[in-house]
């Protein structure tokens, strides 16, 4: 990656990482019909004109097209017999279509392509875990602010923080709790330094925030340490890094909405291309992390309970579970419409963001004064 200049390091890094993300959310639908008795006439990667394709011993037709930002997998009878036409119907097999199925088993094949991601998910993190280690935070020092209490005390990047006034610390955060009510107040600081063990004193500066005197040393730090996991221990920690992930999404999402966070944050493919290879030149570790990240993000968005995604398939299914009978065809065609509405608009104010981030609306309006 580190030889190709940009852009073309971040589209592929793109490519690369939509196609591993796609390819495991579709390979979850697929498998999932395969296994409730559904026959799938095409698994694609990528939209439009083919580049290549073959039919495997099941009849399938699996498709690599030239548009690489998502893919679909056709299932038999798919549409149902009121959206078919009569020589479409004749082609059916009996016991293979989509639509014969009882609610359960669509549901299950629905629900498998988000399942994947996360489970795509757990297992990169995992992996991550046993080869490269799980990160754990320290009280180690990363950075100095010039001028600052801890400069005139003496310390330096890389100083591993033992103890505060004799109390041990073994987290960044639990030298903020510490120093933040004295602010003015001498503090003893324990410090490893090259294998040798030192002391020094700093007296934080106070800062005013939210209304109050804080204490400040003026370093930053929580430089992590890296400790591999054995296999069971790994893949319960990346279960949990899934979980946590999904959470840290939800919420970040919810705070959007209660206008506690700026939506300026909403990416679409551009940012998505750009991170991609900005994360690609820090190496396959990061590239792993962000492709697990991105993988939980792409099976929340399609359990959205909106038409058209994942999540409204479900929406529908559980309310027919509950009718006994389907929703009117109506009802479905209109909620399908609003639901294209939406994405649509989502798409568009995504990439408006994009092109902001780049600075191309910046540009074309310096063109037009």
């Amino acid at each position: 990656m580190d030889l190709l200049p940009e852009p073309f390091r971040s589209i592929v890094a793109f490519i690369v990482v939509l196609g591993v993300l796609v390819f495991i959310h579709e390979l979850g639908h697929y498998l999932a019909a395969r296994w409730r008795g559904v026959h799938v006439e095409v698994f694609s990667i990528g939209f439009g004109k083919r580049i290549h394709s073959w039919v495997d011993r099941h009849g399938t037709e699996w498709r690599l097209s030239w548009l690489p930002l998502g893919g679909f997998v056709k299932l038999h009878g798919q549409e149902g017999p009121a959206e078919a036409d009569p020589e479409v119907r004749a082609a059916w097999r009996a016991g293979w279509t989509f639509h014969d199925k009882p609610v359960r088993d669509r549901a299950i094949v629905v629900a498998a392509g988000p399942i994947a991601n996360f489970l795509l998910a757990a297992v990169l993190f995992a992996g991550l875990y046993m080869t490269v280690g799980q990160p754990q935070p320290t009280a180690t020092v990363g950075a100095v602010v010039a001028g600052s209490a801890a400069e005139r005390a003496g310390l330096q990047p890389g100083d591993r923080i033992l103890s505060l006034d004799g109390a041990p610390v073994t987290r960044f955060e639990e030298i903020q709790r510490h120093v933040q009510p004295r602010a003015g107040q001498p503090v003893e600081i324990r410090i490893q330094r090259s294998g040798a063990e030192e002391s020094v004193q700093a007296t934080p500066e106070g800062r005013e925030a939210n209304g109050s005197t804080v204490g400040v040393l003026g370093i930053s730090g929580g430089v992590p340490e890296f400790t591999r996991l054995n296999p069971v221990s790994a893949v319960w920690a990346g279960v949990e890094q899934t979980a946590n992930v999904t959470v840290q999404t939800l919420a970040g999402l919810w705070q959007m909405i209660s206008h506690q966070r700026g939506t300026e944050e909403l990416g679409g493919p551009l940012r998505i291309a750009q991170i991609s290879g900005q994360v690609a030149q820090l190496g396959l570790a990061s590239l792993v992390s962000f492709m697990a990240v991105l993988s939980v993000n792409l099976a929340l968005i399609n359990l959205f309970p909106i038409p058209v995604l994942d999540g409204g398939h479900l929406l529908f299914y559980a309310a027919e579970a509950i009718r006994g009978r389907p929703l009117p065809p109506r009802a479905i065609e209109y909620g399908f419409r609003a639901g294209f509405a939406l994405l649509l608009a989502l798409f568009v104010f995504a990439t408006w963001n994009d092109l902001s981030s780049l600075g191309v609306v910046r540009w074309v309006s310096g063109l037009v004064g």
